[in-house]
């Protein structure tokens, strides 16, 4: 029987995400997804990470609506999320009892596969979401897979023996299938080849799924490597959102994979036609100047900055607002600089903006740690979890006082208090129809209100010409 290795297909989500900030709005790509729905993708991911943020604050969108018109059209694939484990979507920690409820509600919208991760591979933070999945996997009786993902990064204190001890952690806990995440596509061939060795021997029948970023150019020697070393599943997409920050090409693959004799299961007529679909919307927003020359760039720099493909294209957006894209050199070198200071932290959100925005700030303000985020004093109080590796002392004193030290615990232990969906509720008054509006306040509260409010506006507007018609 001939070995298969499947193909996640991220035009829906990283793919836009890392080259164009998340602005593919879902008019773009409704026409196409019952074509993408025949192509036989082992999934496709299409919702979680930056997605629900840009709905709300960029493209006018109701997240909960793009999830369940996607699933109206693909209800054949398995649909896909990126869920920061106690983070959700946003950039903090949530009581346990908001991280069940929205894990319940991405189900119920129609959410197949959940990858779960944590910033700082503390796993303590995937618990409650694994637990939810797993529940209402039940409830609603489908089989949702949570897959248990490792941010990867390099650093004097990570090694391949430290990662397969993760992995095995990760199965103890009940994670189906386990994903490595090399958000800044540092990861060589060589480091791959050992990775999936290392986890296949410890771990024989648990599929692997390999998620890389073409930033530094190795993606497609790292893949490959990864395949001959066994993975079961690579993250790739659509050739025209393909590379630069991106993934490396779903089309490209499938003909490497077939020259190998291995089966991926996708059809070529259905794929060449999601690549043809997509080739004037990337057109598009280079014309309009959404998607940035250098996002679509190699930048073998990557590997000493070590900066993710959804990082640079913000810091790319950010400094443009800015009118500072003269500091992206210096902003970049002063990077690690600050991830060291962090104890190494991997450099996937959101512990990537939080170092991109404070390694910004010190190179706008031409002094280091003039001034601080509140994100990196509440990493230093233990908030996110516990750093890799030593922090720097000097700033730990500088932000919690000499001789203080973080606390080490997971902050939102036995937090189930229902006060989030109560005030929530009572806050946003009618402006709520519905448990997905106050998630949706609950996580992003000034972009959802605003959302929910010119939703409101529109539909008496609506309402009002309508009497006025007949």
């Amino acid at each position: 029987m001939a070995r298969k290795v499947q193909i996640t297909e991220t035009v829906l989500r990283d793919a836009n995400q890392s080259l164009m900030a998340t602005r593919l709005p879902y008019a773009d790509y409704e026409d196409i997804l019952e074509t993408m729905d025949k192509a036989g993708y082992y999934s496709v991911e299409c919702w979680g990470g930056a997605t629900f943020d840009s709905c709300l604050r960029y493209l006018g969108e109701d997240p909960w609506e793009r999830l369940r018109n996607i699933k109206k059209h693909m209800p054949n694939t398995r649909l896909q999320m990126l869920l920061r484990g106690q983070n959700l979507l946003g950039y903090k920690h949530y009581h346990d009892d908001v991280v069940e409820k929205f894990v319940e509600l991405s189900i119920k919208n129609g959410i197949d596969i959940i990858r779960i991760f944590d910033a700082l591979n503390d796993f303590r933070n995937l618990q409650t979401a694994f637990e939810a999945v797993k529940k209402y996997s039940k409830k609603y009786g489908r089989h949702v897979i949570a897959s248990g993902c490792i941010s990867y990064t390099q650093s004097p204190v990570h090694t391949v023996e430290k990662y397969v001890e993760m992995c095995k952690k990760l199965v103890e806990m009940g994670f189906e299938t386990l994903c490595l995440k090399d958000m800044a596509g540092t990861m060589s061939p060589y480091e791959a080849e050992g990775l999936i060795k290392g986890i296949k021997a410890a771990l024989p029948n648990v599929p692997v799924v390999l998620h890389t970023h073409c930033t530094t150019g190795m993606a497609y020697m790292t893949i490959t490597k990864a395949i001959e070393a066994g993975v079961d599943v690579i993250d790739c997409a659509t050739s025209p959102f393909s590379n630069g920050t991106s993934q490396p090409s779903t089309d490209t693959m499938f003909y490497a994979l077939q020259q190998y004799g291995i089966d991926c299961g996708l059809k070529e007529d259905v794929i060449k036609e999601v690549n043809d679909y997509f080739k004037p919307i990337k057109q598009k927003y280079i014309d309009n100047g959404t998607l940035n020359p250098k996002s679509m760039a190699t930048d073998a720099q990557a590997l000493v900055y070590k900066v993710p493909g959804g990082m640079l294209s913000n810091m790319i957006a950010n400094l443009t607002d800015m009118k500072s894209m003269d500091k992206f050199d210096a902003a970049l070198a002063e990077i690690p600089a600050v991830r060291k200071d962090l104890g190494y932290p991997p450099l996937v959100t959101p512990l990537s903006q939080m170092v991109g925005n404070q390694a910004v700030t010190n190179v706008l303000l031409g002094e280091r740690y003039k001034q601080i985020s509140n994100e990196v004093k509440n990493y230093f109080k233990g908030e996110y979890g516990i750093a890799p590796a030593p922090v720097s002392q000097e700033l730990q004193d500088k932000i919690l006082g000499e001789g203080k030290e973080p606390v080490d615990c997971r902050i939102e232990d036995s937090k189930r208090t229902g006060e989030d969906f109560a005030m929530a509720k009572e806050e946003l008054g009618d402006l709520a129809r519905s448990e997905e509006d106050i998630m949706s306040y609950i996580c992003f509260p000034k972009q959802a209100k605003e959302f929910l409010e010119k939703r409101k506006a529109k539909e008496e507007n609506i309402a009002v010409y309508s009497i006025e018609e007949a």
